[in-house]
């Protein structure tokens, strides 16, 4: 009797075995981030490096933004085809969002760059969602952040209209939204003018340089196409404000994109 006990033990144990052998092990994906943008989010002006510092070492996180471009222009200097060409292997063991951010540049009176608000802007933006999906990657649309100009006392949120537009397309496409236009726009409005200025590039000298640097009547310096050196402005940001924004953009990421969640890391660690 304790012989037949035994050997049906073991008959169950290797049958169990079997079966656990025989189970495909469960699919372990690498992450990647790729970050397409203006110059709040290209590297050293934007927010987007520090955004990169604060994912886990195992995530691939590539900065494309790029200083000057927008909507149409990043397409248009074939950018946006090298943001493909990463996407372009189809590796299903990979998962990769792509967070898109433009606005800026797509503003009126910028040669090359400037698109129409009612058709070509959010056209240009659907554009980019389908051919991200259509590569196996996920969509992740981003307001224009804010800039930080005051009048009269009040912040004077110029994007917004272009931040409505980006979300209508994040509906309409059904895709994570980060909506940075309307936080950074109530985190400025509330720290105030003094406080929003320490966000910048380059500390602001006084009151006749920063006038100067911005433009007449406070008005946004035109973003270069290129690398522009460290100065004063209200758009682009130093070291302080890239690591507000990306912090507030982190925040944002584990809301929309739960996978995301466990690989961010409030203190960035250097890359």
């Amino acid at each position: 009797m304790r012989r037949q006990i035994l050997k049906t033990v073991f008959l169950t144990l290797l049958l169990s075995a079997g079966r656990t052998v025989g189970q495909p092990a469960p699919e372990v994906k690498a992450l990647r981030v790729i970050l397409v943008g203006d110059s709040t989010m290209a590297p050293r002006t934007g927010y987007g490096d520090a955004l990169c510092a604060m994912l886990m070492p195992g995530v691939d996180c590539i900065n494309l933004a790029r200083g000057g471009r927008s909507s149409a222009s990043f397409r248009a200097e074939g950018l946006w085809g090298k943001t493909m060409d990463l996407l372009a292997p189809g590796d299903r063991a990979m998962s990769t969002w792509v967070l898109i951010q433009f606005g800026h540049n797509d503003q009126p009176g910028k040669p090359g760059r400037s698109t129409d608000l009612a058709t070509e802007f959010p056209a240009n933006i659907e554009r980019y969602v389908d051919e991200v999906k259509a590569a196996g990657a996920v969509p992740v649309l981003v307001t224009p952040l804010t800039r930080r100009i005051f009048r009269d006392g009040k912040l004077h949120n110029d994007l917004s209209p272009w931040a409505e537009a980006t979300r209508r397309v994040a509906a309409a496409k059904r895709v994570p939204l980060i909506d940075l236009n309307t936080l950074s726009a109530e985190a400025v409005a509330a720290m105030g003018s003094a406080a929003a200025d320490t966000l910048a590039q380059a500390p602001r000298a006084d009151s006749r340089v920063a006038a100067a640097a911005s433009g007449p009547a406070g008005s946004p310096r035109p973003e270069p196409a290129t690398q522009a050196a460290a100065k004063f402005d209200y758009t682009h940001l130093g070291v302080k404000g890239a690591d507000f924004f990306a912090r507030m953009v982190a925040r944002q990421l584990e809301i929309a994109v739960p996978p995301l969640a466990p690989q961010l890391n409030r203190q960035p660690a250097a890359r």
